[in-house]
C-alpha cells in the first residue's frame, strides 16, 4: 500500500486566482493561472509560510468519467486573514476536514500515474471513501513544473467508511 498520513485540518484561508477548467485542459490552464498569480503573490498581506496551494474544487456537478466536465482550479497562498485583497485576487476557504496526504517526489511526467494509483489502488483498498471537499497540492513557492525532481504533498479529502 502507498505510504500516507491522515490529517484533520481546520479551515484554511487561501488568497489566489481561479479559473474554470477540465481534465483535458488542466495542465495549460494551471500554468496560465500560475503565471498570472505567482508574480503578484507578494502583494497579499498576512501570508502563512512559503508554500503555494494548487486546488481543485470539483463541486457537485463534476463528473470524473467525463474529461470535459468543468471544475474550479485555484492557485494561491495560505493567509491568516482575508482582508483588503489586491485587485483580481480572490479568497477561498478549504473547509475543516480529514485528508489523506501523500508525499510525491519525482518527475512531472510520472505525477499523473502516481495520482491515478491513489484513486485506483489505494482508495478502494483503504478504510476511507472520498469526501466532497476540495482536493489540493502544496508545493514550495520555487516549484517549477519542468523539473525532474519535484516534491509536493497531495491532499485528498476522505472520510472513514461506515
Amino acid at each position: 500500500m502507498m505510504p500516507f498520513r491522515v490529517e484533520v485540518i481546520p479551515n484554511r484561508y487561501i488568497a489566489g486566482m481561479r479559473t474554470k477548467t477540465c481534465m483535458v485542459h488542466i495542465m495549460k490552464d494551471t500554468q496560465d493561472i500560475a503565471k498570472q498569480f505567482m508574480p503578484r503573490r507578494h502583494e497579499v498581506n498576512h501570508r502563512i509560510g512559503n508554500h503555494v496551494f494548487s486546488i481543485q474544487n470539483f463541486g457537485p456537478d463534476f463528473s470524473p468519467a467525463n474529461p470535459h466536465s468543468e471544475f474550479e482550479k485555484w492557485i494561491g497562498i495560505e493567509v491568516s486573514e482575508i482582508d483588503a485583497l489586491p485587485k483580481d485576487i480572490k479568497s477561498f476557504v478549504i473547509p475543516t476536514g480529514t485528508y489523506a496526504v501523500f508525499d510525491y517526489k519525482g518527475s512531472m511526467k510520472d505525477f499523473s500515474a502516481f495520482r491515478a494509483r491513489i484513486f485506483q489502488e489505494w482508495l478502494p483498498n483503504s478504510d476511507y471513501i472520498l469526501d466532497d471537499r476540495p482536493h489540493f497540492e502544496i508545493v514550495d513557492e520555487n516549484y517549477r513544473k519542468d523539473l525532474n525532481n519535484t516534491e509536493e504533498s497531495v491532499w485528498i479529502p476522505v472520510q472513514k467508511k461506515i
